[in-house]
């Protein structure tokens, strides 16, 4: 299974799905059932931050061999499909045109058709859940801040430079046989607006 960078809508949803009540679905979820099977896997898979797509959950019911078995996938993509039309699974929008659909559960509780009452992930997994996606994003958090911190830091060397240029260019055109008006307050301006801004930029540091 490869890693797949979650967006802020995933992120949303995957929240919504942990802190969701029971919700109703229009087909029987029995346990030992191929309905209720496919959908505790889904949820297995979204208890590691992930949305499987069909060959994610056939090798992870069936096996890595049975994820060229044509007929097998097309039985679950059919099967699936019921499954969102009874308000039980719900399919991904694709994020490149060439990939296969991804599948999702909007809770890991359901009433189904018979009135049952189904729990797909216990509280312990749930909260082994958030605990994984606060971390997720606590990383992504310090991952942004340090690369906010290199761009600054880009940003401060070149600054550095540009007023280092323009103090050197103002001295060599005061330095000058004939001095250039021009040249000397176009370089002295710079450089004096270059170490205002430098200076800013250090203080927010």
């Amino acid at each position: 299974m490869s890693e797949r960078r979650l967006t802020p809508s995933e992120i949303q949803f995957l929240q919504e799905a942990m802190n969701a009540d029971y919700k109703m679905s229009s087909v029987r979820l029995r346990e030992g059932e191929h309905q209720y099977d496919l959908a505790k896997t889904i949820v297995s898979f979204q208890l590691e931050l992930y949305f499987p797509d069909v060959k994610d959950i056939v090798r992870r019911l069936y096996g890595e061999e049975r994820t060229s078995d044509v007929q097998l996938i097309r039985k679950v993509q059919t099967i699936l499909k019921k499954m969102e039309k009874s308000n039980t699974v719900k399919i991904l929008p694709k994020k490149k045109p060439w990939e296969l659909q991804r599948y999702a559960l909007s809770s890991f509780k359901f009433q189904d058709a018979e009135k049952n009452s189904v729990i797909f992930a216990t509280e312990e997994q749930v909260k082994q859940a958030k605990h994984l996606l606060d971390l997720m994003l606590g990383q992504d958090e310090t991952s942004k801040v340090r690369s906010s911190s290199a761009k600054s830091g880009i940003y401060a060397f070149i600054l550095v430079l540009i007023v280092g240029a323009s103090y050197i260019t103002s001295v060599w055109g005061i330095m000058q046989p004939i001095i250039s008006p021009v040249i000397f307050v176009a370089a002295f301006s710079v450089a004096v607006g270059g170490s205002v801004m430098l200076g800013k930029m250090l203080s927010k540091e």
